[in-house]
């Protein structure tokens, strides 16, 4: 058996996870690369809870230096070029060439794409728009707040709405709700719309209980930073003394330019297997582009929502099967489209919503009651993630190999 080189693009969910489990499969005389442009990890689903102030940076980021503890190597460079053919990349660092490749450099906040949104919006999309809106937030005195999908697609069906909802009680807490209006407004039909019709009528209720207006099939085109206005396809204008905005997300640059994406610039995969239509290269997380079977809104073609745990998973089949490839065998696994959320409330209590993806009818996705149990689970992930992917007592010493795949080792 020749040793392997597999170069993984991508520090973030996707990446971390299929760089640790192939660690976990194959000996050190396999070079496991991780190349990313940041040396700090976020767990993203944290932001919402650093916007309300329930979270400082530093809880949220690992180093992915950290990675060598697992005989992992971390690059930190911009990836300039991307040759998928030659399983090859250009970067700020050289040039690198592997056996095989993983692509999972995810989706990026565009907010350059709505005019005067970078001007007049606050975002907790990002770890400085989180801090940014927080701090707004603190010298917010009451009027009209206004939470708005400005683009699609975006990252985590549910932020948006969990952005509001926590909104909602963040301002009830501080005695200020009676002195703001809220709106939510979206150019989509219902809420987590790739979620389902039970999913979406459970999220509009939420809002509804709260006395959020809520104004679904409603793009916007534009803000209006002088005259503080958020700007409707229709020509309506939305006055607003704090906007929430979420902006359109789209892949990086250096992916759009590799051969590899369709027309929106997002990568077609296999729905099971992540395979590209390049041989020895995957895609996976939200850089991909996966059709769902159902169509349950009237002309709408959906496709898988751009989720960590999608990401989360479909890194534990890339990992399987790569390993399986260079060990010899035949083993494969397969993503199956399932997956769920937590929808956190902001007092206390969160719900979770979970299901089947791929049912070939709609997504299969219920919302169970929100309580305060899913609130700490929802906590126990945070701490439990960052632990398990980064923590030293973690580190692999010695991989499992054949005996984690196959239940037996035949080296």
């Amino acid at each position: 058996m020749s040793n392997k080189t597999i170069l993984i693009l991508g520090g973030g969910v996707g990446g971390l996870v299929t760089a640790n489990e192939l660690r976990r499969y194959l000996l050190s005389q396999h070079r496991i690369i991780v190349i990313d442009r940041q040396t700090q990890h976020i767990h993203n689903p944290s932001l919402l809870w650093l916007m309300i102030g329930w979270r400082e940076s530093s809880h949220l980021q690992a180093n992915l230096h950290q990675l060598a503890h697992r005989n992992i190597e971390f690059v930190q460079a911009d990836i300039q070029v991307i040759e998928p053919d030659n399983h090859r990349v250009q970067t700020s660092a050289g040039e690198f060439a592997g056996d095989h490749l993983v692509i999972a450099l995810g989706a990026q906040p565009a907010p350059e794409l709505t005019p005067g949104f970078v001007e007049a919006a606050h975002t907790p999309y990002t770890l400085e728009g989180a801090v940014q809106l927080r701090q707004a937030l603190t010298e917010f005195k009451g009027g009209k707040l206004v939470v708005a999908v400005t683009g699609l697609p975006y990252r985590c069906p549910a932020a948006p709405y969990e952005t509001a909802l926590m909104l909602h009680a963040y301002l009830k807490k501080r005695g200020m709700r009676d002195q703001t209006d809220m709106v939510m407004i979206s150019p989509e039909a219902m809420p987590m719309g790739t979620a389902g019709p039970i999913m979406g009528n459970a999220v509009r209720e939420m809002l509804t209980e709260r006395d959020i207006l809520y104004r679904p099939s409603t793009p916007s085109q534009a803000i209006d930073a002088n005259s503080r206005e958020l700007v409707l396809n229709s020509g309506e204008r939305v006055p607003f003394d704090l906007l929430v905005g979420v902006p359109a997300h789209r892949s990086p640059q250096v992916v759009r330019e590799s051969g590899l994406t369709n027309e929106a610039g997002w990568i077609p995969v296999d729905a099971n297997t992540l395979t590209t239509r390049t041989e020895g290269v995957y895609a996976l997380g939200d850089v991909t582009v996966i059709p769902l079977p159902g169509r349950f809104q009237p002309d709408a073609a959906l496709t898988l929502p751009k989720a960590g745990v999608f990401a989360h998973r479909q890194a534990e089949v890339v990992a399987f099967n790569l390993a399986a490839e260079i060990l010899g065998r035949a083993e494969r696994r397969a993503f199956d489209g399932l997956g769920g959320c937590f929808v956190e409330l902001g007092d206390g209590r969160a719900g979770y919503g979970a299901g089947d993806f791929y049912d070939p009818q709609a997504p299969a996705v219920t919302l169970r009651n929100p309580t305060r149990y899913w609130h700490w689970a929802k906590v126990l992930v945070e701490k439990y993630w960052l632990w398990r992917w980064f923590s030293s007592r973690f580190a692999t010493v010695q991989p499992i190999g054949d005996r984690l795949l196959f239940g037996r080792t035949s080296r």
